[in-house]
């Protein structure tokens, strides 16, 4: 085992075309594992063949991106975002991970947005979640969280179903949430390579249960250093903050982190 990234974006544009640097640096960071999110139908397909050129290193997670889930129905009603919709309902994409369930490290990324998608589409949103996670339970997965502005509702759906092997990605609600769901349910929460710079992430690597925590970067997205490119080596820098804020050495805090790595997603050290 070696240093992991929980949530990577490996198809993105921004880095599939220079991805065998890319793996290159997180493999020089000692990365030996990292989990590419799938987004949709499409971006699962290109997960699942890196995954299989690069399967020493790059496991893949299967989902759908809560605003891809009702983006054909936003796109008939109207409202404005940035991509159009791809040529599937969520019905087609619910059936697509679960194609695919088998073979996946983990149902990812699922979740709600209330930020991007406006609440009279939160019923259909919140249809194919319960869906999406139902399939994690019968393939007994663990499941990548994404929330936006819904954590609480996603707390509620996921405690009812029972799902207790789940990660929130980038936890952008209020602290005492995310210490209510690690206590409550005995979710884990992954702490991005912006930590340094956001006191939202440092407040969480002090006051979560350590045993409950795990790392991303969500590259190409939150660096270290605004303005650049972000990559899986960077959960290195991220594990060296932890390790500060922990009062621990470097390599202890490692330790930490790669165990609760091989307990969460099940993988012999």
């Amino acid at each position: 085992m070696g240093l992991f990234d929980v949530h990577a974006h490996l198809t993105h544009p921004r880095l599939l075309p220079r991805v065998a640097d890319v793996l290159s640096n997180a493999r020089t960071a000692g990365l030996t594992s990292i989990i590419s999110n799938g987004l949709n139908p499409e971006d699962n397909a290109l997960v699942a063949a890196l995954a299989a050129e690069h399967g020493d290193l790059v496991r893949p997670a299967y989902g759908l991106y809560p605003v891809d889930a009702v983006l054909p129905e936003m796109h008939t009603a109207g409202v404005d975002y940035p991509r159009a919709p791809g040529p599937w309902t969520g019905e087609d994409a619910v059936a697509d991970v679960r194609a695919r369930a088998e073979q996946a490290i983990a149902i990812g990324e699922i979740g709600l947005d209330g930020y991007w998608v406006p609440a009279a589409f939160w019923p259909r949103q919140e249809q194919l979640f319960r869906a999406l996670v139902q399939v994690a339970l019968d393939f007994d997965k663990p499941i990548i969280i994404h929330t936006r502005k819904r954590e609480r509702r996603a707390f509620e759906i996921l405690g009812e179903m029972g799902a207790r092997r789940v990660n929130w990605h980038c936890f952008g609600g209020k602290l005492k949430l995310a210490r209510e769901i690690a206590s409550e349910l005995g979710h884990h929460f992954s702490i991005p390579a912006n930590a340094r710079r956001s006191e939202s992430f440092t407040r969480m690597l002090q006051t979560l249960p350590r045993q409950q925590l795990l790392l991303e970067t969500d590259c190409p997205y939150l660096p270290p250093v605004r303005d650049t490119t972000n990559e899986p080596a960077t959960v290195k820098g991220t594990c060296a903050f932890a390790a500060e804020l922990w009062g621990e050495s470097v390599q202890s805090t490692q330790e930490q982190l790669e165990q609760t790595y091989r307990a969460f997603f099940r993988r012999d050290p």
